[in-house]
Order: C-alpha cells, then structure tokens, then sequence
C-alpha cells in the first residue's frame, strides 16, 4: 500500500516528536521512510534479528511481546516501536506480529540514530536514558567521595598527644584519625586535645588514645554530603570519618561543606534533634511537605529526596528513644530500633506510616518486658503525634511479637524460610527491609547475614518469595493504554506506589535474595545485582530508568498536590499528564512487566 509524499508528511504531522521538528527537517527526512504493508497476523520482527529501523504505525495494529512470549502492548496508528533494539545495538530486543492488516512506515536505522543525535525533540522522546545535562554539583545531589579530603592526617595509637598536636599543626588540620593499619579505632580533635589535655592538665606524654573518641560515627563514601550534614547537626559533631568496610578513606569537616539545597533539611534535622518533646517535632516535621516541592523544584533525584525526607524520621525516631530513656531510666539489656518498609528503604515521601521493630539482646529475660513496651508506646506515639502514622497492619515495636530477643528473631526468620505460606511470605518481605536506626546495630548485622545465606539457599522458599514479588503488577492496559482504577474515590486513576514503586521494590528484593546482597535501598539493590550478575547490564539499565521515571513521576505529583493546597497521595489520574508524559510513563511500566515477565519465567537476567 503506498503512501505518497503528501500524504506522509500530512500523517507526520500529526505525530509527536515529528511535529516538534522543523519543517525542512522533516522534508529531508521524507525519503527515509518506507512503507510496509502487511496482513493480519504476520511477523514484523522476531526476537534478536536486526531491525531495519523505526517503526511507525499508519493504520491497523500491532501486538509486541516479550522474550517469554508475553504480550506487553497492543499497539494502533501513530504508535512507533523497535527504538529499544535500535538504541542498544541495532537488534530487537521484542517481538512484534500485526494483530489486524497493517501501514508500517519503517524510518531507516541510520536516519533515526541521526535524528536521536541532532534534534533535542527526538533525544528526548525515544532516549530517555541518555543522562540530562549535569547541573551544578551540590550539597544535596553530591556525593561523599567527592567532597571528602582523601588523604585524612592519621597516627598509631601510641602516639603522644603532644606528637598528635604537632602532626596536626604541621598539616594545618583540626583533626587525626588513630589507625591501626588501615582500620580505624578512633579520632581526636582540636577541641579533645584543648579541653582534656590543656584544660584537664594532662601530660604531653599520655597516649592519644586516652583521649578520641573510639570508634567514632563514620559514612560510606557512597553517602551523600545532606548526611554528612544532618549527622553533624544532629549529633554536634564537626568531623565526620569516611570509611569503606572498615577501612578509613577520607574524612569530612564542616569547613569542607556548604549549605545550600540541603540547609532546608538540616534545619529540621537540627530542631528535631535538639527538640523537648513530640510536639516541639511535629511543628519541625509538619513543614515535609512544603521540603517537598522544594527538593522536587530544585530538580533533586528522585533517591536524594527520599533519602533527605528519611533522614528526618531517622532523626525524629532517635530524639524520641534519647527522651524516652530520660523518662524511663537505662535500658537493662542491649537493644535496637529498626525501621522496615519505606524508612528502612530509605524511600520516604510525603506520605509515610510507621513500620519498626526492637530487636533485644538475649540476655532479655520477661521480667524486663514492661520497660521495652513503655519504651516502645513512648516512639511509637510520638511519631504519630509527628504524622507517621500508625502502621495499620500493627508492624510495630509496640506490638509484642515485633518485640523480641535476638534468638527469637532467628526463629521467626528460620520458620519463615522453612515455611513459606502466604503469611510468611509477607513477613519476609517486610523484615527483608530492615535497618538499623538507634541503639546496638550489630544486633542486626548476623542476623541479616544469616538470613540472607539461609534464605538464598531454599530454592523452595525463593520461588515462593519470586511469586510473591509478581501480585503487584504495572498498571497496563490494551491500547497503549493504562488499567486505571475502575470505581470509588481513586476512579481512573493510578497507584503511583502499589501499581508503579512496589513492583520494582519487590524485584529489588528477590534480586537481594537471589545474589545474597544486604543493600537494603531499592536503587542500591539494583545497582548491587548488576554488579553482581544477578542482573544484565542491559536489562538492569532499563529496571533503573524506569523505576526512576515512576518514582520521579511520583514526587511531582506528590510535589504538585501540596502546591496546590492539597494532600499528597499517591494516586494519579493519567489525563492529567501530556502525550509525552503518558507515552513514556507507560513504556516505564512495560519495562517493569517484562522484567517481571523474565522473573517469573526462571529468567532473572534480562538481556
């Protein structure tokens, strides 16, 4: 069926990125497309063989699917499909068949990858994984690594205070770290060396180790510079450690940093820090929302606003364990407070209930039990009375069962793997997010090693954990279309968070799993199993950007909602975005599908 010049740019004109181009570039371009006529159920492409180019849909329909043979969209007029294959290495990375006699108009290869080159319209729609323009390094959006000074003054632990005070002065620093090797036991500043050596008449000959600080608080150099900030502000600390397994790398102080993006947060970190009671919080905590739209005008990544939101309940729950023990006296055992769900992952929104657990040290005996549950009822009240919610599933310290010993936190992970029914299946997955917030962390440390180990050797309880990471699925319809919610007060609108974060949590998770890796940030996880092999570079690639378009999509709208005067949620009617914002939303999701897709099919590495 041919098609003549007229009538093709007539039809492009209708067609985005097209219409955004000038019009002698689409005259150049006319020549490059070459119709294709095809009847009903034909093969356009086959997995793997080299595509010919763009292809762009006249009329008629086409079904494309994936490599386990999965339909993922059920394409019509206007439509293009195959830029992944192109964009990659020129194969196609699905399987296209026309489900109704069909016009390709097939845009040859070369005059795509040139038009993804030179016009900004079509770079934009088709390449979304080619990185934006980097803006401005700050504190918000840099990481430790490059702020940190790499060379930090060290010394032996028998060093002399007086030596100390000379090393130090000869670097022109206000700090040195004490090592042993490379590990490090600790650090002393200027400040440690005024007031206990001089103010404390001290002799010059005392071991510096008598007056660090030991093992002092310390970040890896992944961390970003908001951290290193709220730990100062929060703890009162000037000298922050960079230390990678244990290994001292670099140390940060708070002449190497500057304010900026970050200040808005840091504020309240330090007012929640330094606040009286849950009240005097909730005032500092009641201003996230307006943090919001602030960190998402600013055009932070999607992980550096959660983390600086999570941050601040980090700060809130360990303010409200320092007054408790105030009120209650010492804890008689050991013990710590984890988070789990979006603070452990540390993926905080706008929106954001409470999930926390107190794991105790097995000294614990019962008679000890009424302090823990005072313990527990003075956070868990308190952060609700800052706006973190009751967990409505009662994943919380203040219930009994989610307030145990050590031992019998290995017993509730060794039945859960051993026993994989639904219910532990849940369980897993909510404790397989856990992080260490405030008290002893290595009551955590072994026992995540061990679950992890256990866990990724049950082949039977992987399976169980790989189905059920696939019963949150993207919301896809027929048609290029999106599976809106069908009635009630979300009607025609989409679960940015069950329907669009969770499913690419829950593939973080397994992935975890699969290659026995502790990050717990659904990003870190994703990058960890592509580094381990537990992901395709390719496949992996393609998980991250989608999972950052959905999640970014998220933030605006939460960010749009509280300009508005509104609440945030996490529900989103898709008529209120732009073609090209649907386009590439719904090409998000298909991304996710097929990694799901890949999943479920024994397949966790996607080409």
């Amino acid at each position: 069926m041919p098609i003549d010049r007229d009538s093709l740019r007539a039809f492009l004109a209708t067609v985005h990125p097209y219409d955004a181009l000038p019009p002698e570039t689409v005259e150049a371009l006319l020549p490059a497309f070459r119709p294709l006529s095809l009847a009903a159920h034909r093969s356009v492409y086959t997995m793997d063989q080299p595509l010919e180019g763009l292809y762009l849909i006249h009329s008629g329909a086409v079904a494309v699917t994936d490599r386990n043979g999965v339909q993922i969209s059920a394409l019509g007029p206007r439509n293009s499909f195959g830029e992944r294959g192109l964009l990659r290495d020129g194969r196609a990375v699905t399987a296209a068949e026309t489900t109704a006699d069909s016009l390709l108009l097939v845009l040859s290869r070369d005059a795509f990858l040139k038009l993804v080159e030179t016009q900004p319209a079509v770079t934009k729609f088709f390449d979304r994984t080619r990185p934006a323009r980097p803006k401005r390094a700050d504190l918000a959006t840099s990481r430790v690594e490059t702020l940190m000074a790499t060379t930090p003054l060290t010394c032996p632990p028998e060093t002399t205070v007086q030596k100390a005070a000379q090393m130090m002065a000869e670097r022109h620093v206000s700090s040195i770290c004490i090592t042993a090797g490379d590990a490090l036991k600790g650090i002393a500043t200027i400040r440690d060396l005024s007031g206990k050596v001089v103010g404390g008449g001290l002799p010059f000959d005392t071991p510096i180790t008598d007056v660090m600080t030991a093992n002092p608080l310390t970040l890896p150099p992944s961390a970003i510079g908001s951290d290193v900030l709220h730990m100062m502000m929060e703890r009162r600390i000037g000298h922050v450690p960079i230390a990678c397994d244990d290994r001292l790398v670099g140390i940060i102080t708070q002449t190497d940093l500057t304010r900026f993006q970050a200040m808005t947060s840091a504020e309240l970190v330090s007012e929640i820090a330094h606040a009286p009671d849950a009240d005097a919080m909730a005032r500092a905590t009641a201003r996230i929302p307006q943090l919001l739209v602030q960190l998402v005008a600013a055009g932070n990544r999607h992980e550096v606003v959660t983390r600086l939101i999570t941050d601040i309940a980090d700060t809130a729950t360990r303010r409200l364990l320092t007054l408790a023990e105030t009120k209650l006296g010492p804890a008689p055992v050991p013990y710590l407070w984890a988070a789990c769900g979006s603070q452990g992952r540390q993926e905080q929104t706008g929106v954001s209930d409470q999930d926390n657990v107190l794991i105790l040290h097995d000294s614990f005996t019962e008679d000890m039990r009424p302090y823990f549950t005072d313990l527990a009822a003075e956070v868990t009240k308190g952060l609700d009375t800052c706006g973190y919610v009751f967990c409505p599933g009662d994943m919380m310290a203040s219930a009994p069962r989610w307030c145990q010993p050590l031992s019998t936190w290995r017993t509730y992970f060794r039945n859960w793997i051993g026993k994989p029914n639904p219910e532990a299946q849940m369980l897993a997955s909510v404790m397989f997010d856990l992080r260490p917030i405030g008290g002893d962390p290595t009551l955590l440390q072994d026992l995540q090693n061990e679950t992890l180990d256990g866990a990724a050797k049950n082949s039977i309880f992987v399976a169980h954990m790989v189905s059920n990471s696939l019963k949150h699925t993207p919301p896809l319809g027929l048609l290029r279309g999106f599976a809106t919610i069908r009635s009630g007060e979300h009607k025609n609108q989409i679960d940015l968070k069950h329907s669009g974060v969770v499913p690419v949590v829950d593939l973080g998770r397994v992935y975890a799993l699969q290659g026995r890796l502790t990050a717990v940030n659904t990003r870190a996880r994703l990058e960890a199993a592509i580094a381990a092999g537990v992901l395709s570079a390719s496949g992996g690639q393609d998980l991250l950007d989608a999972y950052d378009l959905i999640a970014e999509t998220r933030l605006e709208h939460q960010a749009a909602l509280v300009k508005a005067g509104e609440a945030p949620n996490n529900y989103l009617a898709p008529a209120t975005l732009s073609d090209f914002e649907r386009s590439h939303l719904r090409d998000a999701f298909v991304v996710v599908k097929s990694l799901q897709s890949a999943l479920g099919h024994g397949k966790g590495m996607l080409g």
